[in-house]
Order: structure tokens, then C-alpha cells, then sequence
């Protein structure tokens, strides 16, 4: 039985807990964005090379029907809680959604508390400002870049994937190099200090590639630039960070070897959606010829179709067992990461309800693993209450169906591309499924309430607020930091004030750190009950308010206007707690 080392391990740290607690495994954890399934040439893309990433494969235990949600930050909220993201509140890219609730105990949080030195490289996107932070959420040695990518609304203004500006432990710090390989050479400086500490360790390395803009330089590129001309041949470059990436991961697992670290330590690697770049621009088609491969699935980053949320899933621990390529069928899905890690590292049970299970039974017994009814959601919109409309953007998944959109049943496993609607031959499982999504809208739907960034915290005395925290609807806010201002777009950003006092607000069109005059426009301030606004001078650079606000939750609203009449947010509020009253 392949985990008979892995019953080993768990009965030695159960019989002997201190002296065995050394002997814990070491947990590496990718997260690498927007790789699809398909986004591999050990998944059998024709095009695409991954050495280092096949040979991973070949040496992993792979759940082969393993599924996170269609985008970012979902995938990263049920990953880091093992709960359904709609649960945690976290449950899209921005609009004031992108925050777990206080209570959401984190994996780093529980690594922690079990005596694992903890740190996060790369991407988080659970939130820019205190409590939400990585540091602030268990993280115990962070760099990391804002919002949902680098060069967004939040991030340091300039970054653009070379010689950038981070976050160490929330101090900014200029780095040289390209973006992936720095997530990488931090987790090895970390990797390094915890072994020389002879600590265990969790590292999480959820890079930000190959997220669009795609950029990396020519020469990894370079070979797919014949061949991958879909995305107005933007698809070269998807496919070179890929390949930049894989490099790393050779890098990494190298050290691992050099440093007696491979046997000990469990190594994951994962994608948090469906492809982005894999394939054409057409959300839920199947490619056609000449537009890339996604492993004959339907569907890509923010469909609902397999495409968009099926992903890559190797687990290697040669000291668990876990060093020869090995197919598991079993439905799984990222909230099962958590307890699965609890149950094979064998920390103290958080007692903490999760929507995941542990997936070792269903690797050690897989004939006794019961067949499971997850549901998926791309969460387009506000939705506080069950609608009918709610079954837009949903998917039941069990192993052998996907109910789509509450009238599309697909048999899987026969119709892996989803084109035959078999909803009229089976009623019975329609009904059975729709009647699971209810019950799961039901049980979840209450948690989907604004969570706020806190002000007045000794954590962070300064705090920017962006048009990404505007709770609205998702559509037309702004993405990138050079972005100027338009019409339109607003909505209120939900804080908690903790520290009664008198608080600066500035307003500005443009990432603070750019310095451009506002244009003569008529800024205004809704906040805890108060109005302000006035009239800017031209080559101003912001809009200030000082105002004195109690203790307790407080919405902002703030606005320009310009003269002819024409109305919308301000993209950036800088917010300072000044004094005490």
C-alpha cells in the first residue's frame, strides 16, 4: 500500500509528539494563475514544453478531476480556508469582495499555531489593507505584490514585471529581476533560513504568471511565436512565462535534492482557474483548430464548463510515498487542500467545519470513497438573496454529471466537451442536482455581506483605498494604476473605524504616487453620516478632508464632478488616522 510510510510518520509524531515534531513534513505550495489544464505538455499540449513541470508529474500522486472556481480570488479563499468561497466573502476579483470574514481561520494561520515557520512569495489578492493582509492572516515572512495582479490599481505605480517595487513585511523594497523569478529566489532565501533553524516550514508560492499583461523576455517567447498566433499573437508570451516558470520549478526541486530537504517535504503545484491565454477569447467554446489546446474541454478562464475551473493537481512527498506517477479519479476540489495537508502533516484539529474533507481516504481506499455533489459559482453580481436568475454562472458537479446553468446536465466522463444536453433524458438527476444547489445557496448566501477594511489600527496608520473596494457592481471599474478617470463608475467602500479621532481623506484621479493635477472638478465626501466637498484649484494633486469620526463602521463615498456635470469615484483615497479627539 503506497501511504503505508505515510501511517508510519503518523504513528511515530502520535506516539513520541515531541520528539517526532522535527520529523514533520515541510509543505511547498504553487499556485501559478490563469494555467489551464491544458497549459502542459505532460496534459498533451502539441505545442507547449514543461520539462521540469512533466517530470513532476511523473513523480506525483495526481488527482486528475480536481477543481477550483473560475477566477482569481475565489480559488485562492477556498484554498486558504477549505471552505466554498461565498462562505468566506471572498468571492470576486474586486468590488469590495475580495476579503475574507475575520473568523475565517487561514492554512497559514493553522501552520503557525502548529509551530511551522510560514511564508507567502507572489500573489495574494484576499485583500490589500489591514486585517486582510498576508501578514495579517497568519504569514509570518511575506513578499508579495497588491491587488490581482502586478501593475493594478493598488500595486506600487510602475511596476511592470521587471525591477519592481514589493512588499517585504510591509515595507516596500525595490527588487531586480523578473517577477516569478523573484517569488522564487525569496521562497529559496526562506526554505534556506528555516533549515538552518531546523524549523519546519509551509511556503506558499502563488505566483502572479502567466496572468495577463503577458510579458517576459523574447527569448522565452521566442519559440512559440509561429505557432501560438491566437490572442493577436499575445499567446507567445502566455506560453514563455510558462516556460520561465517551469524553469523555476526545476530551480526549486533542485535545491530541495542539493539540500537533503525532497523527502521530507511535501511539494504541490495547482492552477487557480482555467486557462487565459491557452486558448481563443471565446469564454465558453471548445477551441477549434488553429486556437489552441485545452485538453478537449469546454470552456477557459470565467466559464462554468470544465475548461474554467478544472485545473492541474500533483501532489509529490517521497517520504509520504508519494515519488512515482500516480492517477487518482476521485472529484476533489481546493477545498480539500487544507484538511488534507492537516490530516497528512498531522497538526492539532482546528475543530473548524470545513466544506473539504481529507483526500488521503479516498487515496488509500478509493472503492469506499462516497460520490460527492460540489457546487460551483461564478458570482457575477450582488446576489444576497435566492433568485431564479441565481442559476446563471453555476455548475453541480458529481463524477459522473455537471448540471450548467440549472438546465444543462452533461455526462462527463462520455462528453468531456460538454456539447450534448442530456437534461430531457434525465429529469430525475436534473431535479436531485438543482435541489443540491438550492440547499447550498441556502447554507451559504448569508455569509455574501460586506466586510470592511479597518482605519485607526497602530498595523497600518496609513491605508489606500482604490476603485477596486467600491461595493458595486463588478463592471467597469478600473484595472490598471495609469488608468485617468471616467465618468460613471462608483460605489461605497465599507470600513470599521477602531480608534475614535480625526482622520485625513485625499482624493485623487491617479495612483497617488503620480503626481498629476486634477482637473478642475468639484470633489465630495459621504462619510459616517457627514457630507463635504469642494471646489479644486487647477494643478491641485488631491482633494483633502480632515474629519472627526467615532468609533464603529462608517461607509465612504467619494466623488468627483466635473462642470459640465458629469459625476464618478475618486480611483484612490488615502486615509490617515491623524489624533485622538
Amino acid at each position: 500500500m503506497r501511504l503505508t510510510l505515510y501511517f508510519l510518520l503518523a504513528l511515530l509524531i502520535s506516539l513520541c509528539p515531541d520528539t517526532a515534531f522535527a520529523d514533520r513534513p515541510n509543505v511547498i505550495l504553487i499556485l501559478t494563475d490563469d494555467q489551464g489544464y491544458g497549459d502542459l505538455s505532460c496534459h498533451g499540449n502539441p505545442i507547449l514544453k514543461t520539462p521540469a513541470l512533466d517530470d513532476l508529474h511523473g513523480e506525483s500522486l495526481r488527482f486528475t478531476d480536481f477543481h477550483v472556481n473560475s477566477f482569481c480570488t475565489p480559488s485562492r479563499a477556498s484554498l486558504m480556508t477549505g471552505h466554498y468561497a461565498t462562505r468566506t466573502g471572498a468571492y470576486r476579483t474586486s468590488s469590495g469582495r475580495t476579503f475574507l470574514h475575520t473568523d475565517e481561520v487561514t492554512m497559514a494561520e493553522i501552520f503557525r499555531d502548529n509551530g511551522y515557520a510560514t511564508g507567502i512569495f507572489g500573489k495574494w489578492h484576499l485583500g490589500d489593507s489591514y486585517p486582510h493582509r498576508p501578514y495579517d492572516r497568519g504569514f509570518e515572512d511575506v513578499v508579495w505584490h497588491k491587488a490581482g495582479g502586478v501593475g493594478q490599481l493598488s500595486d506600487f505605480h510602475g511596476n511592470d514585471y521587471f525591477d519592481d517595487h514589493y512588499e517585504r513585511n510591509g515595507e516596500l523594497e525595490s527588487f531586480e529581476g523578473y517577477c516569478t523569478d523573484i517569488w522564487f529566489e525569496e521562497a529559496l532565501r526562506f526554505i534556506k533560513a528555516q533549515q538552518e533553524a531546523g524549523k519546519p516550514f509551509f511556503a506558499y508560492i502563488p505566483t502572479n504568471a502567466p496572468h495577463s499583461p503577458f510579458v517576459v523576455e523574447d527569448h522565452y517567447a521566442a519559440p512559440y511565436e509561429d505557432v501560438a498566433t491566437w490572442r493577436d499573437g499575445k499567446a507567445a508570451k502566455f506560453f514563455g512565462m510558462i516556460a520561465n516558470l517551469d524553469e523555476n520549478v526545476a530551480r526549486l526541486r533542485q535545491h530541495l535534492k542539493t539540500a537533503g530537504l525532497a523527502d521530507n517535504t511535501i511539494l504541490i503545484f495547482m492552477s487557480d482557474n482555467g486557462t487565459a491565454g491557452g486558448v481563443g477569447m471565446d469564454t465558453d467554446a471548445v477551441p477549434s483548430e488553429g486556437e489552441g489546446y485545452n485538453a478537449g474541454m469546454r470552456g477557459r478562464k470565467a466559464s462554468v464548463y470544465d475548461g474554467g475551473h478544472r485545473v492541474p493537481f500533483f501532489l509529490h512527498w517521497p517520504g509520504g510515498g508519494f515519488d512515482e506517477g500516480q492517477d487518482v479519479d476521485t472529484l476533489a476540489a481546493g477545498y480539500d487542500v487544507l484538511p488534507t495537508l492537516i490530516d497528512m502533516c498531522q497538526l492539532e484539529d482546528p475543530d473548524i467545519p470545513f466544506d473539504g474533507t481529507s483526500l488521503v481516504p479516498a487515496v488509500e481506499n478509493p472503492d469506499d470513497w462516497p460520490d460527492r455533489e460540489l457546487v460551483l459559482q461564478y458570482q457575477g453580481g450582488n446576489g444576497f438573496t435566492y433568485a431564479p436568475e441565481m442559476w446563471t454562472d453555476s455548475a453541480v458537479l458529481t463524477e459522473e454529471w455537471r448540471l450548467v446553468d440549472g438546465d444543462k446536465l452533461f455526462r462527463i466522463k462520455d462528453d468531456p466537451s460538454q456539447s450534448h444536453n442530456m437534461a430531457e433524458d434525465f429529469p430525475e438527476v436534473v431535479k436531485q442536482l438543482r435541489s443540491r444547489y438550492e440547499g447550498w445557496w441556502a447554507d451559504v448566501s448569508p455569509r455574501m455581506q460586506p466586510i470592511p477594511i479597518h482605519l485607526g489600527n497602530k498595523a497600518e496608520p496609513g491605508t489606500l483605498l482604490t476603485g477596486l473596494d467600491w461595493y458595486m457592481e463588478p463592471f467597469g471599474n478600473p484595472v490598471t494604476s495609469t488608468k485617468r478617470w471616467t465618468p460613471g463608475s462608483n460605489g461605497p467602500i465599507f470600513l470599521e473605524i477602531e480608534t475614535a479621532g480625526r482622520y485625513r481623506f485625499a482624493l485623487t484621479e491617479r495612483h497617488p504616487a503620480a503626481e498629476e493635477p486634477l482637473r478642475n472638478v468639484l470633489a465630495r465626501l459621504e462619510i459616517g453620516g457627514q457630507e463635504f466637498e469642494t471646489r479644486i484649484e487647477a494643478r491641485a494633486l488631491a482633494a483633502e478632508f480632515v474629519v472627526t469620526l467615532p468609533e464603529g463602521p462608517a461607509k465612504l463615498i467619494a466623488t468627483f464632478e466635473t462642470a459640465n456635470g458629469e459625476t464618478g469615484g475618486a480611483y484612490f483615497v488615502e486615509a490617515s488616522y491623524l489624533d485622538a479627539q
